[in-house]
């Protein structure tokens, strides 16, 4: 993206991820020679992605402008805003990350788990001030469901624009209050364009509190005097973890936890001084000479995951854990959209186990959001005074219901902005407007790789899984111009072999046929293996409908060769 010497003098916003979507949170202001960005997350990739570990942000135009970047600023601990941070600094310099104290304990451990290095990373408070030649950054405490969560302030010649990160607003929070003063204070000097969470927009009222969870929790324990009690939670969800360990440490139950993330942030956590209660903390093998209902099991699964601890308990693989029927499962966790099915297979499992299930019901409130509902949005809106507003961290109908409680609170519709990764606003002097876009796509992590994984790759893996593999093997003399035997079928993921042995010898003389015709001196590979896979691809369609990978290998025997 080129500008003009007058959009030089301006104040740029952008997102390089968290617009039309959940995760991957990625936003960025440029002023002058300057970048600042505000959370490097990741999102986890659906069921389409096959083989993808992670999907980030396409940081092309960071690359580009690697010497303007001056500091990655992040609002908490969570994998959306902070699971990209080692991709980031494998591609491009960040010489100054500032994250909270809670968030800085979680990016050591992903960086060291990485063998990242990176001796830069600061941690801030809401007292915190970072000057740079023509921004100032500063920090407001909010309340989420990880502590030490923050908004960022970015103060510029052109305006000040103010990014709430995730957010909700609990009178009666588990950890610290948000600071509502310092967000009104905010509002008073002046904010030219807000940019907030919108996940929680399409719901109506305020959100449920904490304390509610806590409360809810606590009678569940109570009530439970036979057994032992099993928690699905959100490893992420500090919070949440802290109260159950209260609870447990009030109800003579010791703990274990099962999940490599749940270990990982309870251990950050107690370092961090949120967690107290260490010793409450015992192995499985302790657990199991333990009376029932003196333990409590802590793990994660509560979406179902196959994998997860809690699923494989349900499905009686775990070796360590086997349900018994005096058992309490409690999911403190609400479905992540796309994940019902899973939940309830899992859930139904539980069932024919004969355990006792609890979920979150308006019958049983063993779970709320972190991020705040429409009210709590307009609360957000009355006290920072936007003149501007920029829906952000949301799918697009989230954008959409969170500018319509904009406009009741009295923000122009003309001034909000629905945008997209990689669309631009342009601030000065206190007016925006719409600037262009800039490069913002979507980057795949396959195990150590980066960005190696093409469409087309990801085609032929939708391919396989659905359609299978069809590999066709012949023989040739090359010497002589002749095919030596019947070429060789083989398939994966296709048809059944046995039930199918007329279907493949169809295969192996329409292979033939297609060599023969072209095997034709000077010998010419690629005309062969595309003779075979026009010839079979039409046949397979007409016959079952379906379109493998066709994989044709041509093999040279006098030369030993192998020809693919």
């Amino acid at each position: 993206m080129k500008f003009t010497n007058n959009q030089k003098k301006d104040t740029k916003v952008f997102a390089l991820g968290g617009l039309g979507e959940v995760g991957k949170n990625m936003y960025c202001v440029m002023h002058g020679e300057e970048i600042v960005i505000i959370d490097a997350g990741i999102i986890f990739p659906g069921g389409d992605l096959l083989g993808i570990d992670y999907v980030i942000p396409d940081y092309t135009f960071l690359k580009r402008n690697e010497k303007k970047v001056k500091a990655l600023f992040i609002t908490h601990g969570h994998e959306d805003h902070i699971g990209g941070i080692p991709f980031l600094l494998q591609t491009i310099n960040i010489p100054a990350i500032y994250a909270p104290n809670q968030a800085v304990g979680l990016i050591r451990k992903k960086l060291a788990d990485r063998n990242i290095k990176y001796k830069n990373l600061f941690v801030y408070t809401e007292d915190t001030k970072v000057k740079l030649k023509g921004m100032t950054v500063e920090f407001f405490r909010t309340t989420h469901s990880i502590p030490d969560s923050h908004g960022v302030c970015v103060h510029t010649s052109n305006g000040t624009i103010v990014y709430t990160g995730d957010f909700k607003f609990d009178l009666t929070p588990i950890g610290p209050m948000a600071n509502i003063h310092k967000m009104a204070s905010l509002g008073e000097r002046g904010v030219s364009l807000l940019l907030s969470d919108s996940t929680n927009a399409l719901n109506e009222g305020m959100s449920k509190s904490e304390s509610k969870v806590d409360e809810t929790l606590s009678e569940i324990f109570r009530r439970t005097n036979q057994g032992r009690i099993i928690i699905a939670t959100f490893a992420s969800n500090i919070y949440r973890l802290k109260h159950i360990v209260d609870t447990c440490k009030r109800n003579d139950r010791k703990i274990v936890v099962f999940g490599r993330s749940m270990e990982n942030n309870i251990e950050i956590s107690i370092e961090g001084g949120y967690i107290k209660h260490k010793d409450i903390f015992i192995s499985a093998s302790e657990a199991n000479k333990l009376p029932d209902n003196k333990v409590c099991l802590l793990c994660t699964g509560s979406q179902g995951e196959p994998l997860a601890a809690l699923s494989r308990i349900a499905n009686g693989s775990h070796r360590q854990i086997k349900l018994k029927g005096d058992d309490t499962v409690i999911f403190s966790s609400s479905p992540i959209p796309g994940n019902g099915a899973s939940i309830a297979r899992t859930i139904n499992k539980l069932y024919l186990k004969g355990v006792n299930v609890y979920t979150n019901t308006s019958l049983s409130d063993v779970h709320t959001s972190g991020h705040g509902n429409k009210e709590e949005l307009k609360l957000m809106f009355r006290l920072m005074k936007p003149k501007y507003f920029m829906p952000a961290h949301g799918e697009y109908r989230m954008l959409k219901a969170h500018t319509d409680v904009a406009v009741e609170c009295d923000i122009p519709r003309e001034n909000n902005f629905i945008l997209s990764n990689g669309d631009v606003l342009s601030l000065y002097k206190g007016k925006i407007t719409k600037a262009g876009s800039v490069i913002a796509g979507e980057v795949y992590v396959d195990g150590n790789r980066i960005g190696d994984v093409s469409t087309a790759v990801m085609k032929d893996r939708k391919i396989m899984a659905n359609d299978g593999i069809v590999v066709v093997i012949a023989n040739i003399d090359i010497i002589n111009g002749k095919l030596l035997n019947n070429p060789n079928i083989t398939t994966r993921g296709f048809v059944q072999v046995n039930e199918n042995i007329e279907l493949l010898k169809k295969l192996e003389t329409i292979s033939k046929s297609a060599v023969m015709k072209k095997i034709n001196k000077p010998i010419n590979y690629t005309d062969i293996k595309n003779e075979i896979i026009s010839d079979l691809a039409s046949y397979i369609y007409d016959v079952t409908g379906r379109k493998p990978i066709i994989l044709p290998v041509i093999m040279d025997v006098k030369k030993n060769a192998l020809q693919k």
